[in-house]
């Protein structure tokens, strides 16, 4: 008898043992499965709640692991600044999100997160990272394959911090510099633009040769998420104001905003983010024509539209004043994943209304998680959901800070060098007795990177990162023996009274972002103007300009021997002197026209009233010239 009773136990434990067996082995948690296999898994088992979390990006000032895990939040992200803490370590944003994460991990599902940074020009909210130069100044390079290695060594940086998703690249065109984003596009010419797309497998990882059109790709735990935005036509606004309206006929749209999609597209962009602007009148946020009719079902983009900050707010106006209405414009017209990002319960509460009450279909939430979860999926994240701690030496490594310093000898535009060719003034000679060096960005590392550094609108000073300002590249650069006398702003007396062999005035514009860029009359920060017309009225002197755009300079353009246009270059402050002094040659191309007045705008190459200070394409060059 007791032997039977030992017997049934025994068939019972195993019974058991089956029935947990099966009870944990999930299709959707099984990477062999195929990825539709898994997908339908995954949504056959939510509820209509955890799919509207899916669905929902939010502030890491909001979030904590209890929130993720009682909201089913899908995605958290950094606005520009906002960090764990000042100056805060790898370490510290790797605790921040994983602890974020484990609170998605102990969900009834266990669906990770998504956390999003904008790593626009390398990971440039984070303390220490590489800060490569904006967008306008790789356009000048004209060199897609550098591009492609800075895309790799940002996701590295990113990864670093235990992030996996960059709102990265910026693929609009700026048409009009007026406007405070053109920093953050590669030229006015879609076809530059186009080929600078190459930092989308850099991001990415290369897309396997058999992947399905439109399929997001990305290739494991060293790369990341990337964001083609915005879509579309953010660069043609009137008059450059940001956020604004552009007027273009839909075959202008397609031929000068699109083409670049196309590109990222067929790279296996992930994600794609909608402009605040609008189209003939028409919120993109809101252009069901333009994200599914075109973006979705013509181009058959798989990957996920995310909507920017408070973009589907901005529908109405003024903004957020009829937020179901935004809700509901956004979602029907594609919007697949909400960038809320603070008030989420609003959010929630609204989008989960209007699906109880049929006025948005349940095939549109679930066309909407399909294409989150195909991300998460393909990415890797739900068999790597926490950070990698062994990437944390990634973040400001000497190699990328190589890199970042090729960029911006690269970037550099020759615009005038001597007066005339035959009496160059560049390469200037490092052995001289006295050489000045002026000018309000000659020493301001945060002026050097321009905005969407460390903070939003970017900052002064150099204790802002690490990284060299150009006044230390010079010092680091000249002979010994040459003396390196530094004055921000030296007046006729001073210049009068000491015999220079030549000067270096950089000056240019302060950071900005966004809006706070937006600019009628495009000059130069005092007091620039003013040491130019001093310094280069007494001194032999190469003008150096620190700008996101072209600004007036022909006033100027008589009295300045040399001058160069570096943009925003970054951290790297020995990639101007490597070229200033010879070591390598000038080769910079512009990446747009550089105009003769304001009263000019907006004009691009190709316009009938083409007449530029410096046309598009514009650079001179020089031999590099070693021994000197």
């Amino acid at each position: 008898m007791a032997r039977v009773t030992i017997l049934l136990m025994g068939l019972m434990l195993f019974h058991c043992w089956v029935a947990t067996t099966e009870a944990k082995y999930l299709k959707y948690k099984d990477p062999k499965q195929p990825l539709n296999v898994r997908i339908k898994d995954l949504m056959d088992r939510m509820t209509l709640e955890e799919k509207i979390g899916q669905m929902t990006q939010i502030e890491r000032k909001v979030a904590s692991a209890e929130v993720m895990k009682n909201y089913y939040i899908g995605s958290v992200l950094s606005g520009g600044g906002s960090v764990p803490k000042p100056q805060a370590s790898a370490e510290d944003w790797i605790h921040m999100v994983n602890d974020f994460q484990k609170g998605s991990l102990s969900t009834r599902l266990g669906i990770p997160m998504l956390y999003g940074i904008d790593a626009v020009h390398g990971n440039n909210n984070v303390y220490n990272a590489t800060i490569f130069p904006h967008n306008i100044g790789l356009g000048a390079t004209r060199d897609p394959k550098l591009v492609r290695k800075i895309g790799a060594a940002t996701a590295l940086e990113v990864r670093a911090t235990g992030v996996q998703y960059a709102f990265a690249p910026c693929i609009a065109v700026c048409r009009d510099p007026r406007w405070g984003r053109c920093y953050e596009s590669y030229s006015e010419d879609h076809k530059v633009v186009q080929v600078m797309t190459e930092i989308i497998p850099g991001l990415q990882g290369e897309i396997p040769a058999n992947s399905p059109k439109g399929v997001p790709f990305v290739a494991g735990k060293r790369k990341v998420v990337a964001s083609a935005k915005h879509y579309v036509g953010d660069g043609g606004t009137i008059k450059g104001i940001n956020e604004n309206n552009t007027v273009i006929s839909r075959q202008g749209l397609l031929s000068i905003h699109m083409p670049a999609y196309y590109n990222a597209i067929i790279k296996g962009v992930s994600t794609v983010m909608i402009s605040y602007s609008s189209w003939n009148g028409e919120k993109m946020h809101a252009n069901r024509n333009l994200i599914t009719d075109f973006l979705k079902n013509t181009l058959r983009f798989r990957g996920f539209v995310i909507s920017d900050w408070q973009g589907i707010d901005r529908i109405t106006t003024p903004p957020h004043a009829n937020y179901t209405y935004s809700i509901y414009a956004s979602i029907t017209a594609g919007i697949d994943m909400v960038m809320v990002p603070l008030n989420y319960t609003e959010f929630i509460d609204g989008l989960t209304s209007l699906v109880k009450s049929n006025a948005i279909p349940m095939s549109r939430i679930d066309d909407a998680v399909r294409r989150i979860l195909r991300v998460k999926f393909v990415m890797g994240l739900f068999e790597n959901p926490l950070a990698d701690h062994s990437l944390i030496h990634q973040l400001g490594r000497k190699k990328h800070r190589k890199l970042a310093r090729e960029a911006v000898r690269k970037s550099l535009v020759l615009l005038k060098n001597g007066k005339n060719a035959n009496q160059p003034l560049l390469p200037l000679p490092k052995r001289a007795s006295k050489i000045l060096v002026a000018g309000s960005h000659a020493d301001n590392l945060g002026y050097q990177c321009g905005g969407w550094t460390i903070e939003w609108q970017g900052v002064s000073g150099n204790n802002v990162t690490k990284g060299t300002t150009i006044l230390s590249a010079i010092k680091n650069t000249v002979d010994k023996d040459t003396e390196v006398v530094y004055k921000e702003n030296p007046d006729l007396d001073f210049l009068k009274s000491t015999n220079f062999s030549y000067a270096i005035v950089v000056v240019g514009e302060k950071p900005y972002a966004e809006t706070d860029g937006d600019s009628l009359n495009l000059t130069i920060s005092a007091p620039g103007p003013q040491t130019i017309k001093n310094v280069c009225g007494g001194v032999k002197c190469v003008t150096v300009i620190i700008s996101g755009r072209p600004v007036v300079i022909q006033p100027y353009v008589d009295k300045i021997e040399a001058l160069v246009a570096a943009w925003l270059p970054g951290t790297e402050g020995n990639g101007v002197t490597d070229v200033l002094f010879g070591d390598y040659g000038f080769s910079g191309k512009l990446p747009r026209t550089w105009f003769k007045t304001v009263d000019q705008l907006p004009m691009n190459v190709g316009d009938s009233h083409y007449d530029p200070l410096f046309p598009f394409g514009f650079g001179l060059k020089t031999k590099p010239h070693k021994a000197n």
